[in-house]
């Protein structure tokens, strides 16, 4: 059996240190919220948001990070930039690294998701809940299936990202504030992990390599511009930050695309970086793989936690922590002999991989950034994506980057978009 097939690999950075059990929710006491809906946020967090120079309605954007168990709010400062607020370390989530592909798999899902003030439920047997919205666009186009995918209390999970009690209570007035103060839809990110080089690296060999990729160009935009990136569908493919001759149509051909010129430069200086530290990842692990472990391996590493509580709370802890660096060989002897125990049970594996596929997976770094008949973009955009071009019928901006006050799942045409002052500025270096 071939490693291309097997569990996927990674070694993260250390878990979040400054996770949410140190914020004062912990001190919460919810037989005395009278009224969860319209619980404020704790006077600690408040103070932050003063610290920083944000208002308590200003936007927000959600991010999760899978194998650390993280997810983060962000809000927008004075200067319209996104920073941390808050974190969370997530109670649970089902199934492994990878997106959500079809009903009933248990996967939590990865990807691009506006949520409306329509996604919150305020009266769900999980305390409180939030509609990941999936699937969304990029979903429906490609065939994914599933519904009711929510960020939930209860600390349970069956393909829903699920938090403590005293967690979605924050996380919900978090929404319900960046609602209250005219946000139209705010953007939930959700990724495998996060998409350093050296994560990257090392998740080489995983068959939703291709995918991951994909969503890097999206994380890279919202780390070059600290603003949650314009997402649009088209050829079943995300794109980011585009603007366009024509409609984006999730299944159809995408529009003649170019990258503001501003933006194209941030790109490429961000992804030298990346080269160099990719090419150090690539010398450092070059015969290691990092071993992503089963649901119930990361069950079994928080077992403890599960005494005092009733029997529906059911933490599973990190992928970090429950998993584990191998040598490939290694590795690759160890899940042929998994997947033919459950071969033996009735299951299935994948198909495997040729060894080409393998060599092409642990080869040298990722090539340079890619000439599009202009400046220099990001090279990390997997081949299958569409590649911006210069878009002659397009003399100005097309697309609004803030997507908190679109919803990318209903497709608007793109004149009144076109009258918008060039959204490239907002990210110059000068403000």
């Amino acid at each position: 059996m071939r490693i291309r097939n097997l569990a996927y690999v990674s070694l993260m950075a250390l878990a979040l240190a400054g996770c949410n059990d140190a914020l004062d929710t912990a001190s919460i006491d919810l037989s005395k919220v009278t009224n969860k809906v319209e619980q404020p946020l704790p006077s600690r967090i408040l103070a932050d948001m003063t610290k920083k120079g944000m208002d308590r309605n200003s936007p927000i954007m959600i991010r999760i990070f899978k194998e650390e168990g993280a997810m983060e709010i962000l809000k927008a400062n004075q200067s319209n930039r996104f920073e941390v607020i808050a974190s969370y370390s997530i109670c649970a989530w089902s199934g492994r690294l990878g997106p959500k592909v079809k009903e009933g798999d248990r996967q939590a899902p990865e990807g691009f998701y506006m949520l409306t003030p329509a996604n919150l439920n305020p009266n769900s047997k999980y305390y409180l809940a939030i509609n990941t919205g999936f699937p969304n666009r990029y979903d429906a186009a490609n065939g994914r299936t599933g519904n009711n995918l929510m960020i939930h209390g209860a600390c349970s999970s069956s393909g829903c990202y699920s938090m403590t009690d005293q967690q979605v209570l924050e996380i919900y007035a978090f929404a319900r504030d960046a609602f209250k103060g005219g946000q139209k839809a705010i953007q939930l990110e959700a990724f495998p992990f996060r998409m350093t080089a050296e994560n990257m690296w090392k998740h080489r060999l995983s068959p939703n390599i291709d995918f991951w990729k994909m969503l890097k160009v999206g994380y890279d935009n919202f780390e070059v511009t600290k603003r949650p990136p314009e997402v649009e569908v088209c050829e079943k493919k995300y794109v980011f930050n585009q603007q366009a001759s024509g409609q984006f149509n999730a299944g159809g051909k995408c529009p003649v695309m170019t990258t503001p010129p501003a933006l194209q430069v941030a790109l490429a200086n961000y992804d030298k970086q990346y080269q160099t530290d990719y090419a150090a990842a690539t010398k450092k692990y070059s015969d290691m793989a990092w071993y992503d472990p089963t649901e119930a391996e990361r069950k079994a590493v928080v077992a403890k936690q599960r005494k005092g509580h009733d029997l529906a709370y059911a933490p599973t802890g990190t992928a970090l922590a429950a998993g584990k660096m191998m040598k490939v060989a290694d590795l690759e002897s160890m899940m042929s002999n998994q997947s033919a125990q459950q071969i033996a049970r009735g299951g299935t594996v994948a198909s495997p991989t040729t060894t080409a596929s393998i060599r092409l997976a642990t080869a040298a770094p990722d090539a340079t950034a890619q000439q599009t008949g202009g400046p220099l973009v990001a090279a990390n955009i997997p081949a299958n994506v569409p590649i911006p071009t210069a878009n002659p019928m397009v003399p100005g901006p097309a697309v609004n980057p803030l997507a908190y006050a679109q919803n990318p799942d209903v497709e608007t045409a793109q004149t009144e978009q076109a009258k918008k002052p060039p959204f490239w500025k907002f990210w110059a270096k000068s403000e």
